[in-house]
């Protein structure tokens, strides 16, 4: 089987890391398949609504990463995983799953991937996209009402309360993991020119 290339992409909520993974699947196509760590928080189906909304989302203790860690071994083996799909408009694991297919580039996008040591050690490139702080919230603002259903003072609040403070203790910390840090993510052209440059020189070989 060929050489499956592993690309960890990590950094703060809103630092443009989906930006990177689009630019990288608009190059190479159907040989690049991504696994998303937030498709991997824990279920709550015991909780109710209230519950859950109170629930820190930005630990590392959020994430089923084990799971996530056994279905990127599967399909550097060759095999399709079905991962599992989360609603973020009732805070909470649906019924429903996504199948991702292998393919020669495993792109593993998420905040807090680098936290964990044997995650990493799947990775062959480690990227850390670095985005100002005040770009990433107007970002995470817009998403979160338009796209997840969210109130802005909802938004705001689980900003001031749990996402900045996780983030200081967490995923700044976790960028001296990286083999790479990318000012600006996909709009910084020369390093994307760098990435996609080495991504096609994995598929060549």
């Amino acid at each position: 089987m060929d050489k499956v290339m592993v690309i960890g992409i990590a950094g703060g909520t809103g630092s443009g890391k989906t930006t990177i993974t689009k630019k990288l699947i608009q190059h190479f196509g159907e040989d690049v398949s991504v696994i998303h760590h937030d498709n991997y928080y824990k279920a709550h189906h015991d909780m109710s609504y209230e519950e859950r909304s109170k629930l820190n989302y930005d630990h590392p203790d959020a994430f089923d990463t084990e799971m996530l860690i056994d279905a990127l071994r599967e399909l550097k083996q060759g095999h399709a995983v079905k991962c599992p799909v989360y609603d973020y408009s009732i805070h909470d694991r649906t019924d429903k799953t996504i199948t991702v297919e292998p393919a020669r580039v495993i792109i593993v996008e998420g905040i807090l991937i680098f936290q964990s040591p044997e995650l990493c050690r799947q990775m062959d490139i480690k990227i850390y996209v670095d985005t100002d702080a005040d770009v990433r919230i107007l970002r995470r603002i817009i998403r979160d009402v338009r796209d997840r259903g969210r109130s802005l003072d909802s938004v705001i609040n689980q900003y001031l309360t749990t996402v900045k403070p996780m983030h200081e203790q967490f995923v700044e910390p976790s960028k001296r993991r990286a083999d790479i840090i990318i000012p600006e993510g996909g709009h910084n052209q020369v390093a994307m020119e760098m990435v996609i440059e080495r991504v096609r020189a994995h598929l060549e070989q």
